[in-house]
């Protein structure tokens, strides 16, 4: 029994030497407190600012980090989080260079994060614009009707239930969800205008919706430079000054249940969760590719 115990512990020290010399020689590669260029993803639909923003605000105070590569591969996103994370990386630039790599797919609100950046490089053929705003639901009432459903609405306001889906929807309903719309997509047009130094005219008269490849949205002054993230981070080293920075990719703190079933999976089973709790999806205002 004596001697389980004696290797139990000896393979715990081993294990925690490990752990240890790991964290050093990463720290060596990287090069400890040498300048870094810290690459930072934001990948797929935009549900959240929560985990950017709390990265960002990270590394806006850490010394060793001299300029940060905003790597953005997203078809956009809820309208708040995106605009959250738009302010959060203006706030950054103020202190450090950011420079955004847009990957295969930068649109929408994947486009409205990056508008904020120091400079944002693009491929050629990246997708990116769909300057806009989307609201979508279901109606459902043709097929209560059909199958004998009722539903039954006790609201505190006339416009309580604005998108309702078991009730069609009335006209005056739909001129207050489109004044929302329309507020949100001057707030997109001027972020670009402001962002990008573009005159809000010029804005409009691409901000319809379409798409772009990199190379044309250099061509309308919405991209700096054409190539991927190698050339993101060499101007990332310009912009900072530190000609020999190293990069290195920080990475995303995931939770045990994300770990242990992938993303996708996860949040598949967060949405069976709530529907359990009896929780209902909400409608959200989108910038995104549609």
């Amino acid at each position: 029994m004596r001697k389980l115990k004696i290797l139990f512990a000896v393979l715990v020290v081993a294990t925690i030497l490990s752990l240890i010399a790991g964290v050093l020689v990463r720290g060596v590669v990287k090069g400890l407190g040498a300048p870094k260029i810290a690459i930072v993803k934001l990948y797929g639909v935009i549900k959240s600012s929560d985990k950017v923003v709390k990265t960002l605000d990270r590394l806006e105070t850490e010394p060793s980090v001299k300029a940060i590569v905003l790597r953005v591969d997203s078809p956009g996103g809820v309208v708040g989080a995106c605009q959250e994370i738009y302010e959060k990386v203006k706030e950054v630039k103020e202190k450090k260079p950011v420079v955004v790599s847009m990957g295969s797919v930068a649109a929408s609100g994947g486009l409205y994060v990056s508008v904020g950046a120091s400079k944002i490089v693009a491929n050629p053929g990246t997708i990116t614009g769909s300057i806009g705003v989307i609201l979508q639901t279901y109606n459902l009432k043709g097929l209560a009707d059909k199958i004998g459903v009722k539903v039954i609405t006790v609201k505190s306001g006339k416009f309580k239930d604005l998108l309702n889906p078991f009730k069609e929807p009335d006209p005056e309903s739909l001129k207050i969800v489109q004044r929302l719309i329309d507020d949100s997509y001057r707030q997109f047009v001027e972020a670009v205008a402001q962002g990008r130094k573009i005159p809000v005219e010029k804005v409009r008269e691409f901000a319809d919706g379409r798409i772009f490849t990199g190379r044309r949205a250099k061509e309308l002054g919405l991209v700096d430079y054409l190539g991927g993230l190698d050339r993101a981070v060499e101007v990332a080293r310009e912009l900072s000054g530190y000609p020999n920075a190293v990069k290195y990719e920080v990475k995303e703190k995931r939770g045990l249940l994300e770990r242990l079933m992938g993303q996708e999976s996860s949040e598949s089973m967060g949405k069976i969760f709530k529907v359990l709790r009896g929780e209902v999806e909400e409608v959200k205002l989108m910038y995104l590719l549609n």
